[in-house]
């Protein structure tokens, strides 16, 4: 049976239930490789900074499967990603989930994959399937990294309580309208951004707290996977103890600028940029309107704001590129 990001409440309260008599759900485990792990980090932000009493990690599924934490087993949950279902690590993380008893929940986009059979709930989340992912009429409240975030959301309110809930579900309705406005926002400045940078075979992303994930799929998944460039994400809280020394009036950053409980970190990266630097993009989550949801829970969308922005400077960026976002040399055409 396949679930909607609407039913992840009464997923949550079911799994509680079942683990009532053995000592209750005592970990919340969320397991991906790449960008699908990378979308997984506000949910484990949200458990680091709200919840007390539940153990949390964020792991890459090889590791997962190779380095087994201790504690894992039938008093735990899994949280799953997997886009189309057929990553062999993810499919053997999910699998050992099943086999120790774990509660396993599954995030994918596809009905009919390798992966489905693990799952204990498999939940379909929305996905932009247009080209170069800009239709953008999808419900971005159904997105994965916010059916993530809700199981996280879910648990701790259910077990000790979660104050600022209503808040959440406020910003879930809030998300889509804001999402879609931040898109129209930044299309011209894309276009300026992929000509301005479309020579270059180095762009650095700087990113921190429950966004830090979306920094690092921009860096991995695009610049270096899908358009071969040199790249590594830099979170803001550590330029200043290393990697700024490679700053220069040539270097590219784009950096994002979160709003909530991290944007100092941000801003004073991006007042040192200003001075020393002479190539910086800047994403702004305020200036994109993501403020209009609740100070209390802001932190938890900024991923979701500038995930979906990104798209827009990517297909901006291939075009003045020539290089499609779907080449490749190496995934899916060699052995490895």
């Amino acid at each position: 049976m396949f679930y909607k990001y609407t039913d992840i409440k009464n997923i949550v309260a079911e799994i509680i239930e079942s683990r009532k008599e053995e000592g209750g759900v005592k970990s919340l485990y969320f397991v991906g490789c790449g960008g699908s792990l990378g979308a997984l980090y506000p949910a484990k932000t949200f458990m680091q900074n709200e919840c007390a009493d539940i153990k949390c990690g964020w792991i890459n599924s090889n590791e997962f499967v190779h380095a087994v934490p201790k504690d894992f087993g039938r008093n735990s949950i899994i949280c799953v990603a997997c886009h189309k279902g057929n990553t062999p690590e993810t499919i053997a993380a999910a699998k050992l989930g099943k086999e120790m008893g774990a509660a396993v929940i599954l995030l994918t986009w596809l009905e009919e994959s390798e992966i489905i059979e693990f799952g204990d709930y498999v939940i379909l989340y929305s996905f932009d399937a247009s080209p170069d992912h800009l239709a953008g009429d999808i419900d971005y409240a159904g997105e994965k990294v916010l059916c993530a975030l809700s199981v996280a959301v879910e648990l701790l309110n259910q077990t000790a309580g979660y104050e600022h809930y209503d808040k959440f579900l406020d910003g879930l309705d809030r998300i889509s309208v804001i999402i879609r406005k931040a898109r129209k926002m930044v299309q011209a400045r894309a276009e300026k951004f992929a000509q301005e940078y479309k020579d270059d075979d180095l762009i650095y992303t700087m990113g921190s707290g429950a966004s830090w994930g979306s920094a690092y799929m921009e860096s991995i998944c695009i610049f270096m996977e899908m358009q071969w460039l040199n790249s590594a994400c830099i979170h803001t809280g550590e330029y200043f103890h290393g990697p700024f020394e490679v700053t220069d009036a040539n270097r590219p950053f784009m950096i994002q600028i979160s709003e909530g409980s991290t944007r100092a970190l941000d801003e004073r990266c991006l007042s040192f940029l200003k001075k020393y630097a002479g190539r910086i993009e800047v994403v702004d989550a305020k200036e994109l309107g993501l403020s209009t949801i609740d100070a209390s829970v802001v932190d938890y969308f900024n991923h979701s704001l500038f995930n979906n922005v990104y798209p827009i400077y990517n297909h901006a960026l291939a075009e003045a590129r020539k290089h499609p976002l779907t080449t490749r040399r190496y995934m899916w055409r060699v052995e490895y």
